[in-house]
């Protein structure tokens, strides 16, 4: 083996490896997501990861891939590399994927691909416990275009976004600021569940029912990024050799600054030191420092992380107030951080990072000017119009037309048993041989003589 076909191997198995972490993403969404919503939906809150994670796989393999780095295109689309061949995956730094120089373009597809699942969970996040199954299928596919589309205009050496300069290492804009308009979208959309708002239009709280799933979720998530960040080096040379450490520090210290930004925030706005606040500070951090972490410096990484912590919490309280449900704290923690993660590189891009990673120009305060600043402003102005519009009217095609909320009896039900007929947690909710309520469980002090179709009553007086 040459020292060349060494080098390609070892950043092989470095990306693949980061692959995995941002694929275990999806674990740490489904947790995530199935905390912060009422029981009856954790069914469908899982079988939902699942499936965008599939969905996104076959559609982006047989098009989407190619609409993102294809040679051939222009400046907004990718022209080749569609439903590609083992001969083309197997290339490396050649047509029609040669933008990936240093692994394989198959490699580069799973990397890729990954990514654009973690936006799609994004989505239906904001949508959550009122949205039909269908929706992730139909919508789910055309989003997965959307994304691939805009992905090429920043990360493609093609792309017009790219060749301004704009910096967005990992995706603050690609990934979660796209899946927060679509999910912004959804949830305008769909209006908020059912008791959310009362009659004079305040909100009342929907509180999630487990926050240690939450709190799981987080950390798994957490973990994940560092594949999400690091990993975007697509080498192990790629910034200096090792470089994806210092970016790892990056990632790292800004999460912990957005939890210590938002429990400052939500202490003096809330009184209340707020777990879900918290844990969404530490998501806001990440998902900020994600266009940045391989330009700045740490002392940067920590005002962006400790900054989005307060962004979130101000941004989940604002949403509320306006009229829009967001179970999960979507838009705010993906949408409004990834704005200012994004802006956050106008001012404070270092030099020579910039040099060294050939991309745009020194933030602001390192005597850039407002160029650099300008053109995040402008990526994030094209991008938000072309989300937004796409979803909103594909959305609202889809509504007006077969109807995208499940009706009020299925979502009072829960979408468990209305979408998927069945519970995430059967035995609060129908008889199950050894369950609660039966022979096996006297001992917690229910009547082992008590009819089994009343036990869901004993163990949960209202379905939640």
């Amino acid at each position: 083996m040459t020292r060349a076909e060494l080098a390609i191997a070892t950043s092989t198995v470095w990306v693949i490896l980061a692959a995995i972490l941002v694929m275990f993403m999806q674990a740490g969404f489904a947790f995530l997501e199935a905390g912060l919503t009422r029981m009856k939906n954790v069914g469908h809150i899982a079988a939902k990861n699942v499936l965008i994670f599939a969905l996104a796989s076959v559609i982006y393999f047989v098009v989407g891939y190619g609409l993102a780095f294809g040679d051939g295109g222009n400046g907004f689309v990718g022209g080749s590399g569609f439903l590609p061949s083992t001969d083309e995956l197997l290339t490396v730094g050649e047509a029609p994927f040669s933008w990936f120089g240093a692994v394989p373009a198959a490699a580069g597809y799973l990397f890729e691909v990954v990514f654009c699942a973690v936006s799609l969970a994004i989505v239906w996040g904001a949508m959550a416990e009122r949205t039909k199954l269908w929706v992730y299928f139909a919508f789910g596919g055309i989003f997965t275009l959307v994304y691939s589309v805009v992905s090429h205009w920043i990360w493609s050496p093609d792309g017009w976004l790219f060749s301004l300069g704009m910096q967005d290492f990992a995706g603050s804009t690609v990934v979660h600021f796209q899946g927060a308009l679509a999910g912004l979208a959804g949830a305008i959309l769909l209006g908020p569940r059912i008791g959310k708002f009362g009659a004079d239009g305040k909100p009342n709280a929907i509180p999630g029912h487990n926050m240690a799933f939450v709190t799981l979720g987080v950390i798994i998530l957490w973990f994940g990024w560092f594949g999400f960040n690091a990993g975007s080096t697509l080498s192990v040379d790629f910034g200096g050799v090792g470089f994806f450490a210092y970016v790892a520090l990056n990632t790292n210290i800004a999460a912990a600054a957005g939890v210590l930004g938002a429990v400052l925030t939500s202490w003096i706005v809330i009184k209340k030191p707020d777990l879900s606040m918290m844990l969404n500070g530490a998501v806001a951090a990440l998902v900020a420092i994600t266009a940045a972490c391989a330009f700045v410096a740490p002392w940067a990484a920590i005002v962006i992380g400790a900054g989005a912590g307060a962004v979130v919490v101000l941004g989940v309280l604002a949403v509320e107030r306006i009229g829009i449900d967001d179970p999960i704290g979507a838009i705010a923690a993906h949408g409004m951080a990834g704005v200012w993660g994004t802006l956050a590189l106008g001012f404070l891009a270092l030099p020579s990072q910039v040099e060294s990673l050939a991309t745009g120009s020194a933030g602001l305060f390192y005597g850039g000017g407002f160029r650099q600043l300008g053109v995040q402003a402008l990526g994030l102005a094209a991008v938000g119009a072309f989300t937004l519009t796409i979803s909103f009217g594909v959305l609202w095609v889809m509504k007006v037309t077969v109807g995208i909320r499940t009706d009020p009896e299925a979502e009072t039900a829960g979408l468990d048993i209305s979408e998927h007929g069945m519970w995430g947690y059967p035995e609060f909710y129908i008889p199950v041989p050894g369950g609660y309520g039966t022979e096996s469980h006297g001992h917690l002090g229910i009547a082992s003589s008590r009819p089994a179709t009343v036990h869901a009553a004993v163990a949960l007086p209202d379905a939640p």
